[in-house]
């Protein structure tokens, strides 16, 4: 009787090894599919993505509209940046803040002034990173007005007009009260200087001697001499 029962039991464990019952237990589980790698993405290679500090940030080219500027925060939690463009008004708009003005300023101190406006109400500490992805192909450059006229300063020459010296004037408000509007001096940027004579432009009507500007252009309006 008892060999019949050890054979029986022998029989048994014989079909079970066969079976492979168990296996779950011996062996091991398999592998979890793991998510591609930031390299494998090529939008996670830019600088943008490669730095947490806001000290190597470019402080040099200043943004336009139309620019389109990759725009991260080191402390969210998803780590991901954002594309954002600036619209026509020369402002970027920024999550949780809203319409920031970008326009004329660089990577680095729009970058703190964002960082300033999160820490107002939404962080306690906000590592803004920020960088150009594209330059708008509609930036002509600008130029600059000085002397006597109501606003002086720099402006954007505009992609779709011939921009000349008295659109300019006009643009920066106009002459001052004792401007002298024979000899506003046009400065290149090579150095080379013109004399243009606006009152015969504007109000006798010789527009071909309103000479069109290039990029980097001074324009100065001197006073004239007032006789007592």
């Amino acid at each position: 009787m008892r060999v019949l029962v050890s054979a029986a039991i022998a029989a048994a464990c014989i079909i079970l090894s066969n079976s492979g019952f168990g296996q779950d237990a011996a062996s091991p589980p398999p592998a979890t599919p793991r998510a591609n790698s930031p390299d494998a993405a090529g939008s996670n290679t830019s600088a943008v993505m490669r730095t947490n500090s806001m000290s190597v940030l470019d402080d040099k080219k200043k943004l336009g509209a139309n620019d389109t500027v990759s725009f991260r925060v080191v402390e969210d939690r998803d780590n991901e940046s954002q594309r954002l463009r600036v619209n026509d008004n020369g402002e970027l708009e920024v999550p949780y803040v809203g319409l920031v003005p970008a326009k004329g300023k660089s990577c680095k101190e729009l970058a703190y002034s964002i960082k300033s406006l999160l820490e107002k109400e939404y962080y306690y500490h906000a590592t803004v990173i920020l960088a150009v992805d594209r330059v708008s192909e509609k930036y002509k450059g600008r130029v600059y007005v000085y002397g006597s006229v109501k606003g002086q300063g720099p402006q954007e020459i505009p992609p779709d007009e011939s921009y000349t010296v008295s659109k300019a004037i006009i643009k920066a408000g106009g002459f001052g009260d004792f401007a002298n509007k024979r000899k506003v001096k046009l400065t290149r940027k090579n150095g080379q200087e013109f004399s243009v004579d606006l009152k015969r432009v504007i109000e006798e009507g010789h527009t071909e001697e309103d000479l069109e500007l290039q990029p980097d252009d001074q324009i100065y309006v001197p006073q004239r001499l007032i006789n007592m």
